[in-house]
């Protein structure tokens, strides 16, 4: 049916919505906080996000303007008791692909999401050919990739950070170029985050050598033929 992020820091609510799409099969993640909701996002794939405006550490607006810097597919429909115009503009103008202000009934939020979800369904994606490198597979279509047979669970971001590097291969790319394409350029963490994702894709995907992402010193890493 797909998958679902609901962002909304009132737990009761949260498990009502929860447990009214998990009935409609759809599968569900919760996140309770801003930040949290962004952790889920980056680690994981969601065709649809119920964002709440008031929620802590980061406000749904703010969630929904990191999200749509880096991707402009997934569908968001924003939740809030707050009816006022201006707050409402301020969504779709970020955006929201539709809004709906509380207390609403859970029928029209299911209808919602159904007519949602079929835009995107609708939404014509390029076909991208599958890449074929050493040993693996990648399919963008489906962002996966594979060794042999074999599929290889990468996360959001890991499978980003490969992609990127594939895309430039023969490239030296600084840890500043990796972080701004695939982190984005308002990330304020450590550069040695990069490090750390390649050590978990080599962990995952090395199976011979030299590694598939080959370092340079004093510059970065590249993929290289």
């Amino acid at each position: 049916m797909g998958k679902i992020l609901i962002v909304e820091d009132d737990e009761k609510i949260a498990r009502v919505i929860q447990l009214e799409l998990e009935f409609e099969e759809y599968e569900v993640a919760v996140a309770y906080t801003g930040k949290e909701a962004l952790e889920r996002y980056e680690g994981d794939t969601f065709d649809l996000i119920l964002l709440d405006v008031m929620i802590p550490e980061l406000n749904g607006l703010e969630v929904l303007r990191r999200v749509r810097q880096k991707d402009e597919n997934t569908r968001i429909i924003m939740l809030t008791a707050r009816d006022a115009v201006m707050d409402k503009v301020s969504g779709l103008d970020s955006g929201a692909n539709d809004y709906m202000t509380k207390p609403f009934e859970i029928e029209e939020l299911l209808a919602r999401i159904r007519t949602q979800l079929k835009q995107k369904s609708a939404v014509s994606e390029p076909v991208l050919e599958d890449i074929e490198y050493r040993h693996l597979r990648v399919v963008p279509m489906a962002r996966e990739v594979y060794i042999g047979e074999e599929l290889v669970y990468l996360t959001q971001k890991e499978y980003n950070l490969l992609y990127f590097l594939i895309e430039h291969k023969n490239q030296a790319l600084s840890r500043e170029q990796i972080i701004e394409a695939v982190w984005g350029f308002d990330y304020y963490g450590d550069t040695n985050t990069v490090d750390v994702y390649v050590r978990y894709i080599r962990k995952k995907l090395d199976r011979e050598k030299p590694s598939i992402i080959a370092s340079v010193r004093g510059i970065g890493y590249m993929v290289k033929d």
